[in-house]
């Protein structure tokens, strides 16, 4: 029978030295070129976090320091179903970096129960990058079938916003 490895225990201050003892100025010129604050290959992030295992409270500590591949690694050892709607909501708001909103939508808020409450606000936002992440989350309920969804009303609405859309929100709602 295998034994299970025990999660690693660092400190955040030890992650963020690890994270920039990784950074190559290559993979950051490439990465800003999309606006994404990242100069860590992400297969070597992923390694970090999968020696982490799921710590919440450490994703947490994490995901505050405000830098984007901590983010990022908060967001992998993340336990999505453990945040309420606020800190989600808070979370998006905070999340700058297209590549963090990007793994936040799909890792943590498309996981979470609760963000259904807030998908259709999330979608009425005048925060262009909240307002994507209620477009997300309306495309994956979509995708998954769910029967309560004005697919009709939404199209209209595609029709009628999307032209002037900001970028990211266009590229949501083409979702």
């Amino acid at each position: 029978m295998a034994t299970r490895t025990p999660a690693e225990q660092l400190t955040a201050d030890e992650v963020l030295a690890e994270l920039e003892a990784l950074e190559d100025p290559k993979i950051r010129e490439a990465n800003q070129r999309h606006g994404n604050d990242i100069g860590v290959n992400l297969s070597k992030l992923r390694g970090i976090a999968k020696r982490l295992k799921t710590q919440h409270e450490f994703a947490k500590e994490l995901w505050a320091t405000g830098d984007a591949q901590a983010r990022l690694v908060a967001i992998l050892v993340s336990s999505p179903k453990k945040y309420t709607v606020e800190q989600l909501d808070a979370m998006l708001r905070q999340a700058r970096v297209p590549k963090v909103l990007d793994w936040l939508v799909n890792y943590i808020v498309k996981k979470n129960p609760e963000s259904e409450d807030r998908r259709i606000p999330w979608m009425n936002d005048v925060d262009e990058d909240v307002a994507a992440a209620g477009w997300s989350l309306t495309s994956h309920h979509v995708a998954k079938g769910v029967k309560n969804l004005n697919i009709p009303g939404l199209l209209d609405r595609i029709e009628e916003q999307m032209q002037q859309a900001p970028d990211r929100l266009q590229w949501a709602m083409n979702e």
